[in-house]
């Protein structure tokens, strides 16, 4: 297995494959757990060769004491990831090589995607993400880019992202991978304590519950009664529910029968931020 720190070691590499290899990137920061092995999987059954990078990038935290306590733990992803295949790359450069001892985002429209939920209560979060995004695209060149839909807003900011930049890279979308109570996987649930990781399947319970009222009941009425279960739950915090447009991500205001619906929330547990997401038709 090759674990490569710096960016000339990854395209000395990439640049040295035969013509029709394809290159399968998974852009992680670390902490990895059975979600990301999942997209990680794929990329190895799809792609001449697959590249993971971990790294936790400071641009796309708003919230410091967050980036502070993300968890760090490359020596067991790395373990994880050779128990998959031992032919996968390890891209896991430092902040000063990727940013050149300049660390700032880059600065993007994405228009209406960008200005709701995540995009509201995190200030510059996805231009942060883009920048990351589009410099780990254009070091690597992959033919193909794996995200999970556990962050579906990220997800399509990027599908936006790659078309503005006009970025030859097919970005495919995973679906979300959870625990055993239901809990969407995320590197943030290290930081639960065991009591919350097993209560926190309340969220996951109140999402298929909204989803089975989604027939007979309005947008409103299911916020307001999503809104009311968390305020009679004292271990979470709801920090917002949205029923949107899985396209456009706007807010529902009169269903269609011709669209498609998620509804997206994010949660927190002390002071642990948890996101999920649910298709709703």
């Amino acid at each position: 297995m090759f674990i490569f720190h710096k960016i000339e070691e990854l395209k000395n590499l990439t640049s040295s494959l035969s013509k029709g290899d394809t290159i399968g990137m998974v852009p992680t920061m670390g902490a990895l757990h059975l979600g990301h092995i999942s997209l990680v999987k794929k990329a190895v059954r799809e792609n001449s060769l697959t590249i993971v990078s971990i790294f936790v990038n400071p641009t796309q935290f708003n919230n410091q004491e967050d980036l502070k306590k993300y968890p760090k733990t490359l020596e067991d992803d790395v373990s994880l990831l050779k128990s998959i295949s031992k032919d996968i790359v390890v891209f896991s450069p430092s902040a000063k090589e990727i940013y050149n001892g300049n660390i700032k985002s880059e600065s993007y429209n994405f228009g209406k995607l960008e200005k709701v939920m995540e995009g509201e209560f995190r200030d510059g979060h996805f231009d942060g993400v883009g920048t990351i995004v589009e410099k780990l695209l254009t070091i690597a060149k992959p033919t193909n880019a794996y995200f999970g839909e556990k962050d579906y807003q990220q997800l399509q900011i990027i599908n936006k992202l790659v078309k503005i930049k006009k970025i030859p890279v097919n970005i495919i979308g995973c679906p979300i991978v959870r625990e055993a109570n239901g809990l969407a996987m995320s590197s943030r649930n290290e930081r639960l304590s065991s009591y919350l990781r097993n209560e926190a399947s309340f969220i996951y319970k109140t999402l298929k519950t909204a989803k089975e009222k989604f027939g007979t009941k309005s947008a409103t009425y299911i916020t307001d009664w999503v809104t009311n279960q968390f305020q009679q739950n004292k271990l979470f915090k709801l920090e917002y529910f949205t029923i949107a447009d899985t396209e456009n991500l706007q807010p529902l205001k009169r269903k269609s029968k011709n669209k498609k619906y998620r509804a997206f929330i994010a949660v927190y547990a002390n002071d642990i931020r948890l996101i999920d997401n649910i298709s709703l038709n």
